[in-house]
C-alpha cells in the first residue's frame, strides 16, 4: 500500500485526486522504486507530447506570418512607451533569464538542494535547466525566425534566431522548477504559495523585459513559456513521483523524508 502524505484539498483537488489516483494504479502494477518512477514519468512525456503539439500548431501560424500583425502592433505600443528608468529596469530584470545568472541560480540553490540532502531534487533541477537549453537550441535552429526591427533595442546585446524565446523559456523551467521544489520544502502552505507566486512574477518580469527591450515577438515569448511549461510540468512530475515512490527505497525515503515541508526526523 502506497502511502499519501499530504491531504487532498484545496483549490487543486481534482488535478491532485487525479495525480494520486494514477499513482497508486502504477503502484499497484508496478513493481520495485525505479521502474515506479519511470512509467510515471512516461505520464510526463506524454505532457511534452501535448504541449509540442500545440507548440507545433503555434509555430506553424508565426512562421506563416499570421501572427505578424498582432505581433507588430504590440511591440509598437512597447515602443512607444519607454523612458529611461523603465530601460534600466528591464535591463536589470530581464539579466535573471541570461545564462550566467541562471547557472549561478542552479549551482546555489542545487548546492542547498544537496547539502540539506535532498539530492534528487538537485538532480532534477539540473535536468531541467540542461533539458530545456537543449530544447530551445534545437527549436531556434530549426525555425530560425529573425530578430524584430519594429523599433530601436533597448540592449545592445541579442542572438541571432528569435522563436522560442530562451529567456521565456530558461525562466519558465529553472524558475518555475526551483520554484516547486523550495515550496515542497515550506513548512506551511502560505508559504508555499507566497514561493511560487514570486516565482512567477520572476518569469512574468523576464517574459515582458523581453517584449520591452524589443527583442522579441510577443509569439515568440509565448511559445517559449509553453515549451517551458512542458518541461517543467514533466521535472514536477519527477519529484511528485519520487516522493510518493520513496518508502520503496529506504535511502531514498531517508534523503527525501521532508519533501512536502514535514520535519526531518534525527537520525538513530
Amino acid at each position: 500500500m502506497e502511502r499519501r502524505t499530504e491531504p487532498r484539498g484545496g483549490p487543486a483537488r481534482t488535478g491532485r485526486n487525479v495525480l494520486f489516483a494514477l499513482l497508486r494504479w502504477i503502484g499497484g502494477h508496478v513493481q520495485g522504486f525505479y521502474a515506479a518512477v519511470g512509467a510515471f514519468l512516461i505520464i510526463g512525456l506524454v505532457i511534452v507530447l501535448v504541449g509540442s503539439i500545440t507548440f507545433a500548431a503555434l509555430a506553424g501560424w508565426v512562421m506563416a506570418g499570421e501572427t505578424q500583425h498582432i505581433d507588430d502592433a504590440i511591440l509598437r505600443w512597447m515602443g512607444a512607451h519607454g523612458s529611461e528608468s523603465l530601460n534600466f529596469a528591464a535591463l536589470e530584470v530581464t539579466a535573471l533569464g541570461a545564462r550566467l545568472v541562471v547557472w549561478m541560480v542552479v549551482l546555489v540553490a542545487s548546492a542547498f538542494l544537496w547539502i540539506s540532502r535532498h539530492r534528487w531534487s538537485a538532480a532534477l533541477l539540473w535536468i531541467s535547466m540542461l533539458g530545456s537549453g537543449l530544447v530551445n537550441m534545437t527549436l531556434k535552429s530549426a525555425f530560425n525566425r529573425p530578430r524584430p526591427d519594429v523599433f530601436e533595442w533597448r540592449t545592445p546585446h541579442a542572438g541571432t534566431a528569435s522563436f522560442p524565446s530562451g529567456h521565456a523559456m530558461t525562466s519558465m523551467v529553472v524558475y518555475g522548477t526551483l520554484g516547486f521544489l523550495i515550496g515542497r520544502l515550506m513548512p506551511t502552505r502560505t508559504l508555499r504559495w507566497l514561493t511560487w507566486l514570486v516565482a512567477g512574477l520572476v518569469i512574468a518580469m523576464v517574459s515582458l523585459s523581453r517584449l520591452y527591450l524589443g527583442v522579441h515577438y510577443p509569439s515568440d515569448v509565448l511559445g517559449g513559456l509553453m515549451t517551458g511549461t512542458a518541461w517543467a510540468v514533466t521535472c514536477g512530475l519527477g519529484v511528485e513521483a519520487v516522493r510518493y515512490f520513496r518508502y520503496r527505497r529506504p535511502q531514498v525515503a531517508a534523503e527525501e523524508a521532508d519533501l512536502n515541508g514535514a520535519p526531518r526526523k534525527p537520525a538513530g
